[in-house]
């Protein structure tokens, strides 16, 4: 297993206990280049997840993608082995989630 591969591996136990949305985007074909590794949604937050080795870093392609994210109110991190164990933290700190518990969805909250 790739010391990337790992780290994913992490990060999906984490989400899996979490109990957040979540999948790996296709790249190849009709897919699109650059797009976080892990992409997902959580307390009715987007979120990509981009997973890196040691101390690389996202490609420009990359970072633009994680940036779009972050510019329409999405959550976008960079994880490596070092933080790959603080997903869980990370994300239930940057949900943003309303008093009633309601879900929101297109600026609309929704009764689940």
């Amino acid at each position: 297993m790739t010391p990337e591969a790992k780290v994913k591996k992490k990060v999906i136990a984490q989400l899996k206990l979490m109990k957040a949305y979540y999948f790996y985007p296709v790249t190849g074909g009709y897919g699109r280049s650059g797009v976080p590794d892990i992409v997902g949604c959580y307390g009715g937050n987007f979120f990509g997840i981009e997973c890196k080795a040691g101390s690389n870093k996202p490609t420009p392609l990359q970072q633009k993608n994680l940036d779009d994210i972050v510019n329409q109110g999405g959550i976008a991190l960079v994880v490596n082995e070092e933080n790959a164990s603080d997903v869980g933290r990370l994300l239930s700190s940057l949900v943003q989630r309303n008093p009633s518990g309601e879900k929101k969805t297109d600026g609309l909250f929704l009764r689940s």
